[in-house]
């Protein structure tokens, strides 16, 4: 009985539960009513006066026509004799998933069939549907799965589908909503890594066991080939069927950056691949499997640097060398690995610009040819074909549209070009360079107008993320070009350690301990863009999102002097309790654990959250977030705007209701965030 009237106190208390501990705890409660009415009173408030500034009504019609422009490239997906797409726009909110012939999808018009309508699907099912994604079984690629979200979460409904009769393959394969990891390995088999009920998962969150699961039986009854444990971060399933035939792999992730990969054979055998533990694998050519490494590997008399792309025998010998297909060199780093047929492309940057090399395996070894592409941008491999060497790829830059190559056999041959979205020939785009705090030299990008006059005037925004291995390469401006470029801001992209710009060392210095290196990478550049009178502090606005938006935090707290606005999107701001929050306990490689005494205090030095203050002056911060994010928690958003406002600090806070990790779930719910933050930049620095 006093067990009853303790708990049933608890539920009375509510936030007041938390308040020795942490008074905002509660708004981690993600769809409680009392953290959602807390969300829509935040909204309620900030919706009516960032949609009611002049700016918003005139750049909200800007960015409505280029994000539901008619004009943009069909997004392709190579199977076979046949493209998929998936189309947005303002009549399939939801989407259309399509195909139509190569020939067919060449032409200016393309005939388009379609396979599923998205919203009809919503409607008769009453669910907030939203596309993930299919994986459709090659070489003849008409059985597919098909992935569904509920409101945009990683967590994913799998549903099998028959692309000849265009429907859902009644009695089919069905997987219920989980962060799953699926793959064919056969007609009537798949290997699915999924929730498979109480201690089926790990402490992010993800699946820990391996199973192969039959047609025709219940997925209850799916036979274990593996079980991970349960502080790793995850297993995994992959197959590969290309055209040396099938194969299947199983992958244990000890940790973010580092797994174990085990081979499956017949009678369900596993065979542990002899590799360390910090690579990526890509795939199998000619028996062999590809992969890169973030740490130098050393084997018989080589010496393999972090950051090459390499091959191993799957027949051979444990001591067999590896082969070699790419070797970095100072200041570059590999971007994409697509294996098209018998032919493997290597996407990689030198100074942040792509470059393409195309590889054929002869008896003597590996054969590398560059594709002759345009230079100083960005090269992005968008879908190859197992079963044959057709390959697309897109060049584009900060003032260059998307242009879609298809590779083949023989020359790159332009396949699409998207319109112009604002007039690029009155800007440019240079490359700069700051000295961090170490004395390292950070490349960044500045676009502005030719012949800009150097007097600290110009609204400025800076973008930056520093983290994860990823880099922030050119890519096309759209719609910040129209309404940022145009009405006179600059435009500049901080390449921060802690990504991949320069390889597994760039990233590799902002780990753990390292992590104020990023910071003090991205502080460089802003003083260096004051410095050069481009910009002034009252000024310069800066965004990020995600590990970006733990950047942006900690900009915030540590100098906040250096801004006049800053754009904070689903951001990590609680670094003592991320690991507690949805897949965090996945990124204790990258910023260390909390629990360990020694990482908790370097933590806690930048954590925004524990560093915000009493008496100092802050720009007004926009906080964005997404109720439906499953990645990263929206209590930290909650929590940080909850605790400014404590201390009396004006901020705007919106949450998207649904959307996932990227804030949207539709095109109608992107065009009205970018909207509020450009006007809330405008509002702050073009005064």
């Amino acid at each position: 009985m006093i067990q009853c009237i303790v708990l049933l106190s608890l539920f009375l208390l509510g936030p007041a539960l938390f308040a020795s501990e942490d008074p905002n705890q509660w708004l981690e409660e993600v769809e409680s009513p009392q953290a959602l009415g807390w969300v829509r009173a935040h909204n309620d408030k900030t919706l009516p006066v960032l949609s009611g500034l002049p700016i918003y009504g005139k750049i909200e019609p800007e960015i409505r026509k280029i994000v539901l422009a008619t004009d943009r490239i069909p997004t392709p997906v190579l199977m076979g004799k046949w493209v998929y797409n998936f189309w947005q726009d303002s009549k399939n909110v939801r989407g259309l998933w399509r195909r139509t012939t190569l020939e067919s999808y060449s032409a200016a018009a393309p005939v388009w069939e379609t396979m599923l309508d998205l919203d009809a699907l919503a409607v008769s099912e009453k669910e907030n549907w939203v596309w993930k994604g299919a994986d459709c079984l090659a070489p003849l690629y008409q059985k597919c799965l098909l992935d569904l979200s509920n409101g945009g979460k990683d967590a994913i409904t799998v549903r099998e589908w028959d692309t000849h009769t265009k429907t859902f393959v009644a009695g089919g394969f069905a997987a219920p909503e989980a962060k799953s990891r699926i793959a064919w390995l056969d007609e009537d088999t798949l290997l699915i890594a999924t929730d498979f009920g109480e201690g089926s998962l790990t402490l992010s969150g993800y699946p820990r066991i391996a199973k192969a699961w039959k047609r025709g039986t219940k997925l209850e009854t799916a036979i274990t080939l593996y079980e991970g444990k349960t502080e790793d971060m995850g297993t995994s399933v992959h197959t590969f069927h290309g055209v040396n035939g099938s194969h299947a792999f199983l992958s244990r992730r000890v940790a973010f950056f580092e797994q174990e990969i085990f081979q499956l054979g017949p009678q369900n055998k596993l065979t542990q691949v002899e590799l360390p533990l910090d690579v990526d694998m890509y795939g199998v050519v000619d028996g062999r499997l590809l992969f890169s490494n973030k740490k130098e590997i050393k084997r018989g008399v080589a010496t393999h640097p972090a950051g090459s792309v390499l091959a191993i025998a799957l027949k051979a010998g444990r001591k067999a060398p590896f082969e070699v297909l790419y070797a970095p060199r100072p200041h570059t780093a590999v971007s994409q690995v697509t294996i098209a047929g018998n032919t493997v492309l290597i996407n990689y940057m030198e100074d942040v610009k792509g470059k393409l090399l195309r590889l054929r395996r002869f008896n003597k070894g590996w054969r590398a040819v560059v594709v002759k592409l345009p230079a100083d941008g960005s090269l992005t491999l968008v879908t190859a074909d197992e079963v044959s060497e057709n390959t697309f790829v897109t060049y584009e830059s900060f003032l260059t549209p998307p242009s879609l190559y298809r590779l083949g056999k023989g020359a790159p041959a332009l396949a699409k070009q998207l319109p112009a979205r604002f007039d690029a020939a009155p800007f440019e785009t240079s490359q700069h360079w700051a000295k961090s705090a170490d004395g390292t030299l950070i490349p960044y990008f500045l676009i502005s107008r030719k012949g800009l006059t150097l007097d600290g005037t110009h609204p400025t925004l800076l973008y930056g993320y520093g983290g994860f291995l990823l880099a922030q390469r050119p890519n096309y401006l759209s719609a910040t070009g129209k309404v940022w470029l145009e009405r006179g801001g600059v435009y500049a992209v901080a390449n921060i350690r802690g990504g991949n710009e320069f390889g597994p060392g760039w990233h590799e210095a902002a780990l753990k301990e390292k992590r104020q290196n990023a910071y003090n990478d991205f502080i460089a550049v802003a003083e260096d863009l004051i410095a050069r009178k481009i910009t002034s502090p009252a000024k310069l606005g800066i965004r990020g999102g995600s590990n970006g938006g733990l950047l942006m935090g900690a900009m915030f707290t540590q100098r906040p002097e250096l801004f006049g606005a800053v754009v904070c999107q689903v951001p990590l701001l609680d670094m003592l309790r991320f690991h507690k929050l949805l897949a965090g306990h996945s990124w204790t490689a990258e910023y260390g654990n909390p629990e360990v005494a020694e990482e908790a205090a370097y933590l806690t030095k930048y954590s925004p959250y524990q560093n915000v203050k009493a008496g100092w002056k802050y720009p007004k911060m926009f906080v964005l977030t997404s109720t439906k994010d499953d990645r990263v928690h929206p209590g930290h958003a909650r929590k940080m705007v909850a605790k400014l406002e404590s201390l009396n600090y004006p901020v705007f806070y919106y949450e998207n209701i649904e959307g996932g990790h990227g804030g949207a779930a539709n095109l109608e719910q992107t065009i009205r965030s970018a909207a509020l933050y450009f006007s809330y930049l405008w509002d702050q620095l073009g005064k």
